[in-house]
């Protein structure tokens, strides 16, 4: 993982230009596949962003997203533009920060109607609180306030679909107040978005700045005159967020240990204050109530790791067998497995990327089976270190 990347996405050029503003010395970076971002720092800041641009609906902003992950690692994915506010419950130019996106468009046709069978996704725990935070701290707004009123920050459900939604008495709009009653705004890119995360273990955050009311008044002059602030808005808190998040990567616990240990290479001890309850850690010396890791440079090889990830083959066998993954998740499972497996017996910088990004989605797969996600976290770690 590039603990000082955050990638940030965009559907639109003009959503585009927002967060670009807001970027020194973007760079081109071409994928092998032909997509282009732009790679800068946030202004005054180190955090650097890897920009893209998705276009429309979330097949396309789902397809960019996992590319964006594969190709940067980054430490969260941010998408972030412009939406339509649902029951006037947010003014134009707040921005909403999505706590779950929903998937509106899923539904069964039956006799008696339509049923809905949505799809959800919440938002990672870390960036929801410290999202909340910056809204309380709300020094994130860089412009001049609209005729005296700063724009506020909004936390609540987003849905999104594959149509632009435009009228608050259509049928449609009669569907989405029946089901979806306390989304506070709709869009067209979210639920791709969020998916890719979750596939690939990154943390997603949706922040939409409020450009209309989705009730008809779209392609107005109101609206035009209105998506830009918002978008600015939008792309104002998510930058924000981006150096936030990169600041507390890097002075996160762990990220300290590592950095001690690899300034003077000796062996870092971690003091286990369990109490009457058991703590299981990879170790090299136990002693006392004290763990010590090995530390330096072959710690844990590949062939370790290897092994480790036979030793998951086993769990996820096991976890099949129970149903706790069925037959699909778990062939898929067993795929990634073998991915990461083949690229830690490589053992150089390319393989150590295909193999954590195989070990991410491998997470996403079976995030609803902790003790198979537990299992996971130091492989996912040791795959980073391989070199």
């Amino acid at each position: 993982m590039s603990k000082d990347m955050v990638v940030i996405l965009t559907a639109l050029n003009l959503e585009y230009q927002a967060v670009r503003a807001k970027l020194a010395s973007p760079q081109g970076h071409l994928h092998e596949r032909g997509t282009r971002f732009e790679v800068g720092t946030v202004l005054g800041t180190s955090c650097r962003v890897a920009l893209g641009l998705t276009n429309k609906g979330n097949h396309s902003a789902a397809v960019i997203a996992e590319r964006a992950i594969q190709e940067f690692s980054p430490a969260a994915v941010l998408f972030v533009g412009v939406a339509g506010a649902l029951w006037d419950t947010a003014r134009l130019g707040d921005v909403v920060v999505a706590t779950h996106v929903y998937a509106y468009h899923g539904g069964t046709s039956e006799d008696d109607g339509l049923k809905a069978r949505p799809r959800v996704w919440e938002a990672a725990h870390g960036i929801s609180q410290l999202g909340s935070h910056l809204a309380r701290v709300n020094d994130w707004a860089d412009e001049t306030p609209v005729r005296g009123r700063a724009p506020q920050v909004r936390f609540g459900a987003i849905a999104a679909g594959e149509v632009v939604q435009n009228s608050k008495i259509s049928a449609q709009a009669r569907w989405i107040r029946q089901h979806y009653n306390d989304a506070l705004a709709i869009e067209m890119e979210a639920a791709g978005v969020a998916q890719a995360g979750h596939l690939n273990g990154a943390p997603v955050a949706i922040i939409r700045g409020i450009s209309d009311r989705a009730d008809g008044t779209k392609s107005s002059a109101k609206d035009r005159s209105w998506q830009p602030r918002a978008a600015a808005n939008a792309a104002a808190f998510a930058t924000r967020l981006a150096v936030e998040l990169v600041r507390e990567q890097e002075h996160s616990p762990m990220s300290q240990a590592g950095r001690a240990l690899a300034s003077d290479g000796r062996t870092a001890g971690v003091t286990n204050m369990a109490h009457n309850s058991t703590v299981g850690i990879m170790a090299g010396v136990v002693k006392e109530s004290s763990v010590h890791v090995q530390g330096g440079p072959g710690a844990a090889g590949p062939a370790d790791l290897v092994a480790e990830l036979d030793d998951l083959r086993r769990h996820l066998t096991f976890h099949h067998a129970e149903g706790a993954l069925d037959d699909d998740t778990h062939r898929e499972a067993l795929a990634e497995l073998e991915t990461a497996r083949r690229a830690a017996r490589e053992n150089n910088s390319e393989s150590s990327r295909k193999a954590t990004m195989a070990l991410k989605r491998l997470r996403g797969l079976v995030a609803e089976v902790p003790e198979l996600v537990a299992r996971l976290r130091p492989l996912v770690v040791a795959a980073g270190d391989l070199s």
